[in-house]
């Protein structure tokens, strides 16, 4: 008899995991994720700004009431979404231009909670991450400046302007006028 018992619990221990995972792959209850708007995350590196990532995401509530409130106070999340990712760094450590990704949905999920309270919000799926670097190096290494790459502009007599063509606004009669609005 305590053979089979210890037969069954181990037999059960190790179902549990299987059960767990398929249980964790299980898509969100239709109405119950809400799609927030973009996030941009700061990456930097010994203090200086690398680009940004912009992350598009969903937060998922234990129900479509908890959506709902989730769309309420979709305003103050994203200003607190914000203000955790400008906070601390949310980087790997191997690669600052890369989102620790469980550790930003843990962040974010705290935040969320402390907003629309704790049984509301269950978790943080990213739909998308693109970095955009501050600077694209790769782009501009060895460019060369529009002045010479441009040809010269003709004038209507056949020759070339010796500033390439562009018009300076007092040789030329430029005018301004003052842009009003509607008068109240």
């Amino acid at each position: 008899m305590l053979r089979s018992v210890v037969l069954f619990v181990f037999a059960l221990c190790l179902a549990y995991p299987a059960w767990g995972a398929e249980h964790a792959k299980k898509p969100p209850e239709p109405g119950t994720s809400v799609e927030m708007p973009f996030l941009m995350v700061p990456m930097s590196k010994d203090g200086d700004l690398l680009g940004y990532n912009y992350v598009a995401s969903k937060l998922i509530c234990t129900s479509p009431a908890g959506s709902i409130r989730v769309r309420e106070k979709l305003a103050f999340i994203q200003d607190a979404f914000v203000r955790e990712v400008n906070s601390r760094p949310v980087s790997l450590a191997s690669d600052p231009k890369e989102i620790d990704k469980d550790l930003l949905s843990a962040r974010l999920t705290e935040v969320a909670k402390r907003i629309v309270g704790n049984q509301t919000v269950r978790a943080m799926l990213f739909m998308e991450i693109k970095f955009a670097p501050l600077h694209p190096g790769d782009s501009t290494t060895g460019a060369v400046p529009p002045t010479e790459q441009a040809p010269a502009a003709a004038t209507p007599d056949g020759g070339a302007k010796p500033d390439g063509g562009a018009k300076n606004a007092s040789s030329e009669g430029a005018t301004s006028k003052p842009v009003s609005g509607p008068s109240h």
